[in-house]
Formats: structure tokens, C-alpha cells, sequence
């Protein structure tokens, strides 16, 4: 065991400890997205049935919760949009697939609280969001090598209108904007196959215009 921690840093979790931080975890995302980044650690705790004392022995503060969170999400995205370009026959239909999970995962709601409580250039966030740039973009390459996807735009572009209609309208109830963003998420979907039935104004908007913005936000 001494030889363990000794190469690791850090002494491996019991089964039920990585079952309560994978638990933690997923509940600290759906409350983050529900109530932004200063969401009750009370009401994640309840959620991912555990006390406060074992949600601060895993995670001491709100920021380690949230860097958690960010990182799961990340590599969660990533893992799924490899798998995919490597199984799908057309890379249109895994990007349709990647959006979709994007809408699922409420990436949207991920900037803020990335742009508040992260620094965008420690190494292990930052590779994790390298790799799942670097997929994202390996799929959009393909789609429009394939002739699929039209080439006027770029992964910012699909990601920005992704990220806005998974946020349910002012007033509108959550559940409600569940049952139809996948409908209108299609649509946009279908919006971008190629040929492009109009001239976009502008250029592309890629991946690291979006960094930028995210950090913008850290910076006002």
C-alpha cells in the first residue's frame, strides 16, 4: 500500500467511496446547471443521497467540486465523439449524435461556471478540453471532407446555437423545453448539411473563439 501511494500521490478509493464521489459528482452537474455556480453544496448532497460530511471529505471546497464536474463532463463528451467517429458510417451522423449529447450534458451552462471558478490553463483541464476540441473538430473535418456538412462553418458556430437552445426559454418550464429542444435541434441539424442554401455572413466561428469568450467572462 505504501508503494501504491507512493507512485500515485494518493491512496486508491474503496468501491462505495468512488461509488459516492461518481455520485456527487453527477448530482453536482445537474444542480450547477439547475442553479449556476454558487448552487447549494446542501441540496447536492441530498441528491447524490449522501451527508455534507462525506460530500466535503471528497470535496473540501466548491471549486474542487466544480473542477470535478467540468472534468467529467469533458472527458465523458470526448470518450462518446471518438467512439463515434470510429462507428458511425457517415461522420454527419456522429456529429448529429455529438450535439445531441452536447444538449444532454447542458455544455452550455458548463462556461459560466468554467469561467468562474476554473483557471482555463491548468494542465489537467486544459488537456481535457484539448481532447475534446480535437474530437469534436476531427468529426467536422471528416462531415465536410465527406461532403456532408457544408463548409462555411465551424465547430464555434454549431456549439454556440447547440449551448443557447438547451437553455429553456424566460418562464417556460423544464420540463416542458426537454420535450422539444431535441426537435429543434434537428432542424437546425438538418440546417447545416451540405449544400448551403444561403451565404453566411462572416467566417467560421471555431473552438478557440469560444475559449476566448469563456475566459472574457472570468476576466469582467
Amino acid at each position: 500500500m505504501t508503494d501504491l501511494i507512493a507512485k500515485t500521490g494518493a491512496p486508491r478509493l474503496r468501491a462505495d467511496a468512488t461509488r459516492n464521489r461518481e455520485r456527487i459528482v453527477a448530482a453536482a452537474q445537474e444542480v450547477f446547471v439547475e442553479f449556476g455556480p454558487d448552487a447549494p453544496l446542501d441540496e447536492i448532497a441530498r441528491r447524490a443521497g449522501v451527508g455534507n460530511a462525506t460530500l466535503y471529505r471528497h470535496f473540501p471546497d466548491r471549486r474542487e467540486l466544480s473542477r470535478s464536474v467540468v472534468l467529467s463532463v469533458f472527458d465523458t463528451m470526448a470518450t462518446q465523439a471518438e467512439v463515434m467517429i470510429a462507428e458511425a458510417d457517415q461522420a454527419f451522423d456522429a456529429l448529429e449524435q455529438v450535439v445531441h449529447g452536447a444538449v444532454e450534458w447542458k455544455v452550455g451552462a458548463l462556461c459560466p461556471m468554467f469561467a468562474e471558478w476554473m483557471d482555463p490553463a491548468e494542465p489537467e483541464l486544459l488537456a481535457a478540453q484539448n481532447r475534446l476540441d480535437s474530437a469534436v473538430e476531427a468529426i467536422i473535418e471528416k462531415a465536410q471532407a465527406e461532403g456532408g456538412l457544408r463548409t462555411d462553418v465551424g465547430a464555434g458556430d454549431i456549439l454556440t446555437v447547440a449551448a443557447q437552445m438547451a437553455r429553456p426559454l424566460p418562464g417556460s418550464d423544464s420540463t416542458d423545453h426537454d420535450l422539444f429542444v431535441h426537435r429543434s435541434l434537428q432542424l437546425f441539424l438538418d440546417g447545416l448539411r451540405a449544400p448551403g442554401r444561403s451565404a453566411l455572413p462572416g467566417r467560421p466561428v471555431t473552438l478557440m473563439d469560444l475559449r476566448r469568450d469563456c475566459t472574457a467572462l472570468s476576466e469582467r
